[in-house]
């Protein structure tokens, strides 16, 4: 992997998505859920949520051992937010090995355009099956990092 190639994510032989992709999707999301998102502010997943509120995106937590965080609803799966809400991200922000059941309950859920895999989230495998069943994926990028240097807030 190269670490000029942002196009690179952490895992040999996958290539993320074009520069110019990944700004149309951030242009025109508008609802994140967010997976393992924290209340504490000092951790990354609360900062990269915060950022992205502030931009206009509306956050959705999915963390089953709290009920709101960030002002929000917070839920304790993917497939426990109502269907009547539309996700068009899905952010994860846990450990690799809990990256296959998020896949399976986003696409049980349905209607989600996006998979993004946080900075350091290299998950091949649920990756490519994300992939294969029709959306769009980031991985081992940060989106706020992503946020900022293609849209340039």
């Amino acid at each position: 992997m190269s670490v000029s190639d942002p196009n690179q994510g952490g895992a040999a032989g996958w290539q993320n998505p074009e520069d110019s992709a990944i700004e149309a999707l951030l242009r025109q999301a508008r609802t994140v859920a967010v997976v393992g998102l924290s209340p504490k502010e000092e951790r990354p997943s609360h900062g990269v949520a915060r950022y992205l509120q502030e931009h206009g995106y509306r956050i959705v937590p999915v963390n089953p051992g709290h009920s709101a965080i960030l002002g929000e609803t917070c839920y304790p799966s993917l497939e426990e937010i109502p269907g009547d809400l539309q996700i068009d991200v899905v952010d994860v922000f846990r450990r690799p090995e809990e990256v296959p059941g998020v896949v399976e309950q986003l696409l049980r859920r349905g209607g989600v355009r996006a998979l993004w895999l946080q900075l350091g989230v290299v998950a091949p495998e649920a990756a490519r099956r994300a992939r294969e069943a029709g959306l769009f994926v980031v991985m081992d990028r940060c989106m706020k990092i992503e946020h900022e240097r293609l849209l340039g807030a």
